[in-house]
Order: structure tokens, then C-alpha cells, then sequence
């Protein structure tokens, strides 16, 4: 199933490499949220591969909403097609398709493929983390102020009354945030240690199934802005590479 997913998401970021650059019609789900012809088009050869390979599963898409092909299948699709749609319709390269397979309510595969830089992060459960299929570790920073952090803006996020205040005191106290526009780059990232701690509310499950898969593969720790146990349908998110979880979480509590 892990080779499936790798080759699907290859398949469907060649789509979007296709169309960047060159996209004519966008249309608003909300204020500043889009969708353009690549994410539906992307989505369209999941689902389709899914479906001819994998008859009997559900799946959950960002643009589909659920389709539930066996009411009582144990196994579900969980696929964004392209994370970073608003990058995208700016040309702005940095976005992605993402996708991972639940079974029985835990994530056992998943695949994040950035097609701008040909980089494949994929996970199995108990198997570890691969990019490119070499092994990646989560990077090894122990305190905060020696840390690159990564966040995203949630789009309600001018009715967030603690986001200022969380942003502000990661931005004093760290080493320095960024703000790509994808969660799923954004935890790949952890994942192979170019960042070392990850915090966004506002998350749906399609933009988190794969990260988290692939950060605790990789070493890393995620868990809610409290230190409970993670779960894609119940954000906030906090993922780090453990070293300095206790650190962040001090500053979300």
C-alpha cells in the first residue's frame, strides 16, 4: 500500500506541475480560502486509482468531501490534493499532495510529495520515515531559543484571541518562525529536521493524516496544545522533535 501511495501522489504532483503557472479559473470556498482546476483535477486520479486498486475503502478528500465506498470498511483514504492552494495560485512553489491511509483509526501509511523539488516523505507505520527513500531523524535542538520554528495562519484566525499572543512569544523567544502557507510540507519539514517545532490550530484531518505519521516515524513528538494525545480530528497541534515539546507547550498552555 505504501508503494500505491508514493506512486499515486508522483502521479498527481506531476498534474499539478503541469498546471502551475498556468491556472484560469479559481474559485472561493470562503474569504481567502480557494480551490483551483489542479486541485480537482489532482484529486480526480486519487480517487480514481483508489478506487480501481482499492474497491472496498472509504476515502475523506479535502474537495469531495467523504466518499464512503464500504460502510464497513476498516480502511479509509484520507487525501489532500493540493496543500497550498493559495500558494499555488500565486506561482509561489510551495505546495504539495498529501496522503495517508487509516485503518482501524490509526494512520499506517503515508506520503507527502512536494513535485517543485522532487522530494517524497513517506511512512509505514513501525517502519520509520524515508525521503527519497533514505531514512530522516528529527533534528537534535534541545532548547527553544536555539530553535527554527514553522506556523500557519488558521483562516479565522483574526477570532483566534490567543494566536497574536502565541506567535509573539515564539517569535521573541526562538531562534526564528516561518510561515510557508502548507501544514504538510510543514511537518515533512520536522520530520527530516529543517524545522524543530510546528504549532497550528484551524487544521483539517487531510492536513495532518500524513504529517503525523511521518513525525513520529522520524522521532518527533505531537500531541494537542496541552499535551494529549493527538488526533486529526480534534486540532490544535503542537509537533516538535520532543526536545523541546515541554518548551512550547508552555507558551500554548
Amino acid at each position: 500500500m505504501l508503494n500505491f501511495a508514493m506512486q499515486t501522489a508522483r502521479e498527481a504532483g506531476q498534474i499539478l506541475l503541469e498546471k502551475f503557472g498556468k491556472i484560469k479559473h479559481i474559485t472561493k470556498k470562503g474569504d481567502i480560502n480557494l480551490v483551483t482546476e489542479a486541485d480537482l483535477a489532482s484529486e480526480s486520479l486519487i480517487i480514481e486509482r483508489i478506487k480501481s486498486y482499492y474497491p472496498k475503502h472509504s476515502i475523506l478528500a479535502e474537495e469531495s468531501g467523504m466518499a464512503v465506498v464500504d460502510g464497513n470498511s476498516t480502511w479509509k483514504w484520507i487525501i489532500d490534493p493540493l496543500d497550498g492552494t493559495t500558494n499555488f495560485a500565486h506561482c509561489y512553489p510551495c505546495f504539495c499532495v498529501t496522503l495517508a491511509l487509516e485503518h482501524e483509526g490509526n494512520i499506517v501509511v503515508a506520503v507527502t510529495y512536494d513535485p517543485t523539488r522532487n522530494e517524497l516523505f513517506a511512512a509505514e507505520k513501525g517502519n520509520g520515515a524515508t525521503l527519497n527513500n533514505k531514512k530522516i531523524r528529527v533534528s537534535e535542538t534541545e532548547k527553544l531559543s536555539e530553535s527554527l520554528l514553522v506556523t500557519g495562519f488558521p483562516y479565522d484566525f483574526k477570532r483566534k484571541e490567543d494566536f497574536a499572543r502565541h506567535l509573539t512569544t515564539f517569535l521573541l523567544n526562538a531562534r526564528g518562525v516561518r510561515r510557508d502557507g502548507s501544514a504538510a510540507i510543514d511537518m515533512a519539514y520536522i520530520a527530516c529536521g529543517r524545522f524543530d517545532g510546528f504549532w497550528e490550530e484551524g487544521l483539517n484531518p487531510w492536513d495532518m493524516a500524513a504529517g503525523g505519521l511521518l513525525i513520529e516515524e522520524a522521532g518527533g513528538q505531537i500531541t494537542d496544545y496541552k499535551g494529549e494525545p493527538f488526533s486529526i480530528y480534534q486540532p490544535p497541534m503542537c509537533a516538535s522533535n520532543g526536545l523541546i515539546h515541554g518548551e512550547m507547550l508552555q507558551v500554548l498552555a
